[in-house]
């Protein structure tokens, strides 16, 4: 199934650049990555979601890949929230939303608090309002590790890759892999986003305890507020979603879907994608049914 390049207008009017595949009248799947990633990190499942009916819509997050970059920084849980918003409105009816990691907090914070009549359903890819601390500062820690000095090359990135997720593998140095970086004018090569996002997620990250249980209250408050379908898909080895916080989302919100695809970590799409893309079809039938029509 072929995919096609879009642009959706975000908060403010940010541009926020999209791939979309299916048809034209199939029920809208919008998909949010994690930070650091674009919209290909749904590849494969974009053209598993067209082949089987959908209209899945994959976004690059403000500041990331393809879409613009905020000129005042602003990168906040409620920014990306008010993107994802803004693209339901531009849809023909309310889309199921699924969110993996950022994506997935911005998820809740948009379907449980910003608007939640702008969404059909939401799905939330290894993420909770309990997040395991090592594993958040794990993800932090490889986003801010090469901010400043950049690569040599793209294959010297892929081998930090292959460091950062040792049962990957290497990645080869070509391909996708050099859609994910930008050579700057000194010749090294920088990841495909802005360097404010991972300012604003440390300052937010090493915020004092008063300030991250601000934030990790907000997404329980949120979340606890949902009135739609809701699932979530764990990585069975994850470091960012442990079983106390499947329990805990378990008690705001009690009829919740639940999925643990074993042998993926916390990036469940990459580790495990055919796992992955039978599940959230599943969900989807059930709670959807791919025929479902205005």
């Amino acid at each position: 199934m072929s995919t096609n390049d879009a642009n959706f207008d975000g908060f403010s009017g940010l541009k926020i650049a999209a791939s979309v595949s299916g048809p034209s009248d199939g029920f809208p799947v919008l998909l949010a990555h994690g930070g650091g990633q674009t919209r290909l990190a749904w590849k494969r499942v974009v053209c598993d979601l067209g082949v089987a009916g959908y209209r899945a819509i994959a976004i690059d997050l403000r500041g990331h890949g393809d879409s613009e970059w905020s000129a005042d920084g602003a990168y906040d849980i409620g920014d990306f929230a008010a993107d994802l918003v803004a693209i339901s409105n531009q849809l023909d009816r309310r889309p199921a939303l699924v969110g993996a990691s950022l994506g997935g907090m911005a998820g809740m914070i948009a379907a449980g608090q910003l608007a939640p009549d702008s969404f059909a359903s939401l799905t939330l890819v290894d993420i909770a309002p309990k997040m395991e601390e090592a594993g958040v500062s794990r993800v932090i820690g490889f986003m801010q590790a090469h901010i400043n000095n950049g690569f040599a090359s793209p294959k010297e990135a892929a081998k930090v890759i292959a460091d950062y997720l040792p049962n990957r593998g290497e990645r080869k140095s070509s391909g996708n892999l050099d859609r994910y970086l930008r050579r700057r004018d000194n010749g090294r090569y920088y990841w495909h986003w802005d360097p404010k996002f991972i300012e604003t997620l440390t300052k937010s990250h090493h915020n004092d305890d008063d300030g991250r249980d601000a934030v990790l209250s907000s997404l329980s408050k949120a979340v606890s507020k949902l009135t739609l379908p809701a699932h979530l898909i764990r990585g069975g080895s994850s470091d960012m979603v442990s079983e106390d916080a499947v329990a805990h989302l378990r008690e705001l919100v009690p009829d919740v879907h639940y999925t643990d695809i074993a042998g993926a970590g916390h990036m469940v799409v990459g580790d495990r994608n055919d796992a992955f893309c039978s599940t959230i079809l599943t969900f989807l039938d059930q709670v959807h049914g791919k025929k479902q029509t205005l």
